[in-house]
């Protein structure tokens, strides 16, 4: 049972009839008994909220920052009109709309009632349940019932980093050869011949068909198709550090590591994809998280968003080992490897950097590190003695990343440190200038 406003206002009214009434004790019994059995007639009369039939439709996805509606099916098959309201609840981070809804529906009454959800966390968004409240005709009381609607939307990362795809499918373009800026170097496939024009690199000159022709003619070349290319993720604790700023939110918290490593994978996939190479995935800190594998082109970012859409940060050191382990057992051939992680010295001295020579011994790698813009901030401030101090821990931690990275190139381990925002632009940058020299 539940009461209204109504009921405490009549309550509150009947306080003027007992203080006006020569004996205010029996005023109170008397007026007290009648409200008591006018809730009761009113909760009596109060149709049924067990009996409501509910079945949940909608959208099943939908990318972080974008609104989606989540759609209920009430059914009334009682015999008395239902008075009242529903209440679809959702997480917090749901941000759902309307709070509540009301209804009133005759026996037998069919409606739908739209609740606009805008999540502001990537993941899979459940519903908790459905309430129900039922008001009797007197408006004084009624009933409340709790329904269990299963239902799920999967809130997939937003890919921001698309805005980049175009002028990187321009360039891309431009090294397959869809344009005259042909380039040759070790690893490429001969494309053509054509005729000889000042400026052309005399070592592509084609004698044998300079002979055949009585004309200089140059052989033209293009990247290298079908290559492998292997994206990893690390989970581990060192991604839910909040960097950048939130694009898809009035929150400045910034969104985790791993949310813009996932954009810059998104933009890195769709980019290997359109020339023509075959990418994997793998989420990985002490255990395997997810994986794509063996996706064709034309489906791999579908798979890779759903995949991805579910992983959350896992408060553990990663396993450099295991990672490198499951990365051997999937890679069979020489491929790009191309891990995102952070450039954090402790994490790396603890193990990483003594797997990733071995690795790089097999494959090419490279490592992707979102940087934190703050460090950057700080280091230059000089407002006061505490500033400075800042500045000074600042400034360390920016060496030292510094120096790690230095470390790995030595190695053979190519290194992409970047902004958060641009992370993405530059891993792709780095992947073309890879196949523009050959060096995959």
């Amino acid at each position: 049972m539940v009461l209204t406003g109504r009921a405490a206002l009549v309550a509150l009214l009947c306080v003027v009839p007992i203080a006006l009434a020569p004996g205010p004790a029996v005023a109170f019994v008397v007026l007290f008994a009648a409200l008591a059995v006018a809730i009761a007639v009113d909760v009596t009369l109060a149709a049924s909220p067990r009996r409501l039939e509910l079945t949940r439709s909608g959208e099943a996805a939908a990318r972080l920052g974008q609104p989606v509606d989540s759609v209920l099916e009430v059914r009334h098959p009682g015999k008395r009109r239902f008075r009242g309201r529903l209440r679809d609840a959702w997480p917090p981070s749901a941000h759902g709309a309307p709070r509540t809804h009301e209804v009133n529906l005759t026996p037998g009454q069919r409606v739908s009632v739209t609740t606009t959800l805008r999540p502001t966390r990537r993941g899979d968004l459940q519903p908790a349940h459905v309430t129900a409240r039922s008001i009797g005709p007197l408006g004084l009381a009624g009933r409340q019932a709790a329904h269990r609607v299963p239902g799920q939307i999967r809130v997939l990362p937003p890919f921001l980093s698309r805005k980049h795809l175009p002028s990187r499918l321009a360039r891309l373009r431009e090294l397959d050869g869809s344009t005259p800026a042909l380039i040759r170097g070790q690893g490429t496939e001969f494309d053509s011949l054509r005729e000889y024009v000042v400026g052309d690199d005399v070592r592509s000159i084609d004698w044998r068909a300079t002979a055949r022709r009585a004309d200089v003619v140059v052989r033209t070349w293009r990247p290298e198709r079908d290559q492998h290319v292997v994206i990893v993720l690390d989970t581990g604790r060192t991604s839910a550090g909040r960097v950048g700023v939130d694009p898809t939110a009035s929150d400045p918290g910034g969104w985790p590591r791993l949310d813009w490593s996932m954009d810059a994978a998104l933009l890195l996939a769709a980019l290997a994809a359109r020339a023509g190479d075959h990418v994997d995935f793998l989420a990985h800190d002490r255990v395997t998280r997810a994986g794509v594998f063996n996706a064709s082109r034309t489906e791999l970012l579908a798979h890779l968003v759903t995949a991805m859409a579910p992983l959350q940060p896992a408060l553990v050191e990663s396993d450099p080992a295991a990672m490198a382990s499951a990365i051997q057992r999937r890679v069979r051939r020489r491929a790009l490897v191309v891990l995102l992680t952070d450039l954090n010295a402790s994490a790396l001295e603890e193990g990483l950097m003594e797997v990733l020579p071995r690795l790089a011994a097999r494959h090419h790698v490279l490592v992707a590190a979102v940087a934190d813009p703050r460090v950057d901030a700080l280091a230059a401030g000089r407002d006061d003695a505490a500033a400075v101090y800042d500045a000074a821990a600042a400034a360390r931690a920016r060496n030292d990343r510094h120096a790690i990275a230095a470390r790995l190139r030595r190695t053979g381990v190519d290194v992409v440190d970047a902004a958060p925002e641009d992370l993405a632009p530059a891993l792709a940058d780095r992947y073309l200038q890879m196949k523009a020299t050959g060096r995959m």
